[in-house]
Parts: C-alpha cells; sequence; structure tokens
C-alpha cells in the first residue's frame, strides 16, 4: 500500500490502516510503537490509526458499516489481518479485497476512482 499511497497521493488517493490485534496476536504493541513500525518501513505518508476490534460486540463502527455495504459471504466477518476496502471520492465502499489481494491486484480500480469527473454537455 505504501507505493500506491506515494504514487497517487497527489490525485487524491489516501490509505487509512487500522492495526487490530485481534488475528493471532500479530498487533502487540501500543499504538505509538506500531506507527513508528509502519513509518520506518513506509515513508508515503501512509496515515496509521489506533488499534480497534473490527469484529465482535467491540469493533469500530466504521467496521460494521464497511462489512455491511461490502458483504463477503459466507462470513462477513473480517478473516484475517490487511483487508482492505476502497472507498470512492464521496465516501462509498466500492470494493473489499481480502487478505490475498495485493494492492496491484486492484491499481486499476484505484486509478479509475482516482480519475476525474466527466462533465456532461448540456443538451
Amino acid at each position: 500500500m505504501c507505493e500506491l499511497q506515494q504514487k497517487y497521493a497527489d490525485r487524491g488517493f489516501k490509505v487509512l490502516a487500522f492495526p487490530c490485534n485481534q488475528f493471532g496476536g500479530q498487533e502487540p504493541g501500543s499504538a505509538s510503537e506500531i506507527k513508528n513500525f509502519v513509518a520506518s518501513r513506509c515513508r508515503s505518508g501512509l496515515s496509521v490509526m489506533d488499534k480497534v476490534d473490527v469484529n465482535g460486540m467491540n469493533a469500530l463502527p466504521l467496521f460494521s458499516w464497511l462489512k455491511a455495504q461490502q458483504p463477503n459471504r459466507p462470513f462477513n466477518d473480517i478473516p484475517w489481518n490487511f483487508e482492505k476496502f476502497l472507498i470512492d471520492r464521496d465516501g462509498q465502499p466500492v470494493a473489499r479485497y481480502g487478505t490475498g489481494s495485493t494492492p496491484k491486484s486492484f491499481e486499476n480500480k484505484i486509478v479509475e476512482l482516482l480519475a476525474p469527473a466527466k462533465e456532461f454537455e448540456k443538451a
């Protein structure tokens, strides 16, 4: 995601990372430790939020909404870290990508969403 953030930042693309420790304890550090870790590996302005829950009763409401807007069948929960949601300029979720999806695999969709709005000709 770092590469895409850097490549398309000037066109309005922004990556928001939400660390979550619900998947095998992969994010045990404090918020500042996690942010420092990401900053040491990604110098592209990636925004790292505080650690949140994405599933269950304590899930951040944003993730409950995202999962409802972009369901993943047969189960709607986020199954593992690095699930990705693509949001358009109007704040609407348009796609959901699983852990195994690389950011490069949906770069074309990002470019499509970053394209300037087409002007409609007056009749």
